[in-house]
């Protein structure tokens, strides 16, 4: 089955690439954009629900791996995909807002640093609340505390209303393999992104911008970033983890 983003979107038809995710059950296929290959995973409205966050197990110690989320999976339950959820500190707790089925883990950062994550403007990736999904710049989400059901913080924003964050160079030598996540301009459906290479962040922002029609969009991590996917016969290992979010199916 190949899935036609352009119904997603409500930018105009010229602005999108003439291309298709070819996705499996599961939502994630594989994708080239100005000569980079990734992984994309899609999460439609329907399927919010099954979205979560896992941070610690039952006895509070980080699970730090996907092997351990399917450890804590309820019988019946799979895991679909999976991806690291945002920046982490030394004893995997995250760096900025985390919230995980309504209640705050961690809260939110609004000043900047000369790290990635304090690279202003940075954002929040929100669920459930107002809208299925949405990106949301930090300052202004401390401001309006929207409700969301699961909420993880990350910097830099990759695309900030249309445009990509104005620190992104065309030319930059600094490259990784990146992911990070991007909604639909009605709020509908968010896209999970990861590199199969290492980009740079103007590449990786172009993705989501300009391969999506995604008005915002926002970085997850570089160095670190793995993906759990099957069904595109994904499953990274390497250093341990800290917030990690995937989607849960029943099919075990």
């Amino acid at each position: 089955m190949r899935i036609d983003l352009r119904r997603h979107l409500g930018v105009a038809v010229g602005m999108l690439l003439a291309m298709a995710i070819p996705a499996a059950a599961d939502g994630c296929g594989r994708i080239k954009h100005d000569g980079q290959g990734y992984v994309i995973c899609e999460v439609s409205a329907a399927q919010e629900p099954a979205l979560r966050i896992w941070m610690d197990d039952d006895a509070g110690q980080p699970l730090r791996s996907f092997s351990n989320i399917r450890k804590v999976l309820k019988q019946g339950e799979g895991l679909s995909f999976a991806m690291n959820a945002g920046m982490f500190h030394p004893d995997y707790k995250p760096v900025g807002l985390l919230v995980v089925e309504g209640r705050e883990q961690s809260g939110i950062v609004t000043g900047g640093s000369n790290d990635n994550f304090g690279m202003l403007p940075n954002g929040v990736f929100c669920t459930g609340g107002a809208r299925p999904f949405q990106v949301i710049e930090s300052r202004a989400f401390a401001q309006a505390r929207p409700e969301c059901r699961l909420a993880t913080q990350s910097g830099p924003m990759l695309v900030i209303d249309g445009n990509l964050h104005p620190r992104f160079l065309v030319d930059s030598d600094s490259r990784y393999i990146r992911n990070g996540v991007g909604v639909s301009p009605d709020g509908q459906t968010a896209w999970f992104a990861i590199s199969d290479s290492p980009v740079t962040f103007h590449e990786f922002g172009r993705l989501f911008r300009d391969g999506l029609g995604v008005r915002d969009a926002l970085y997850f991590d570089g160095s670190i970033s793995r993906l759990y996917a099957p069904s595109v016969n994904r499953a990274d290992f390497g250093r341990s983890l800290g917030p990690m979010i995937g989607l849960v199916d029943s099919a075990g």
